[in-house]
């Protein structure tokens, strides 16, 4: 008989890599982030949901905070961000020969903290700078966002290729084809006390983003309280007239 304890797992045999709150983060993050981009103009049908949208990716961007401490085995910091390894990973990327990772590859984990940063700084400067000096801030911000998702895509799409490992697939259905990572066990799960602390997070965050914006959740409320302030003003001129 055949030793099954060395055996090739069958083409169909997958490993468990991504916990199901960082996948629902991510895809929840990309359409929030094509949201703001799409009403980011004043004459667009979805402009009302622009301070909606902002204030929803700072919800997750906190989420994912915790989640980076408690998370999964792979969801976490510690397992993805090691900029050791980046001089490795690059060398076989430019010799062609690049390694597949079961997580976050080491250019990988840098690019997840400089989306995560400019968004966050993206949120901060829509929500807490006033004056064309945070506007345009705010626009420079998003535009370097554009750019770094644009990065990301063509990143994941160009890996999936070289590596013949789905990495789009796998961000939608956890897993990974076991025959691509062979040795590598299913991923560790999420701390016992994870799901409790990452509603905590947002409950915590969405009550302080009402504490600073009651309007925040609200589409179109801000563009109506400007134009009522600002036909106030146009009447009080006219009364001092």
């Amino acid at each position: 008989m055949p030793d099954l304890s060395t055996a090739s797992p069958p083409s169909s045999a997958t490993v468990r890599v991504w916990d199901l709150p960082v996948r629902l983060f991510h895809w929840l993050l990309a359409a929030t982030i094509l949201a703001a981009f799409l009403s980011s103009e004043e004459e667009s049908l979805l402009a009302p949901w622009h301070v909606p949208a902002g204030w929803v990716a700072a919800i997750l961007i906190l989420f994912r905070l915790v989640w980076g401490f408690v998370g999964g085995e792979h969801a976490r910091f510690v397992n993805f961000l090691k900029p050791g390894q980046i001089a490795h990973h690059l060398h076989g990327l430019l010799a062609g020969k690049p390694e597949r990772s079961i997580g976050h590859n080491a250019l990988g984990g840098l690019a997840i903290v400089a989306l995560l940063g400019t968004i966050g700084g993206i949120v901060y400067t829509g929500a807490m700078m006033q004056g064309d000096g945070g506007e345009r801030l705010h626009e420079t911000l998003a535009n370097i966002l554009l750019g770094l998702v644009a990065l990301h895509v063509v990143a994941v799409v160009a890996m999936s290729l070289i590596t013949h490992d789905n990495l789009i697939r796998a961000f939608i259905i956890g897993r990974k084809r076991a025959a691509l990572h062979p040795g590598v066990p299913d991923a560790q799960p999420p701390a016992t006390l994870a799901v409790p602390l990452a509603m905590v997070a947002i409950g915590a965050s969405t009550y302080g983003a009402l504490a600073l914006d009651p309007l925040a959740f609200t589409p179109g409320a801000h563009a109506e309280a400007g134009e009522r302030s600002g036909g106030e003003a146009a009447r009080g001129e006219h009364d001092d007239d």
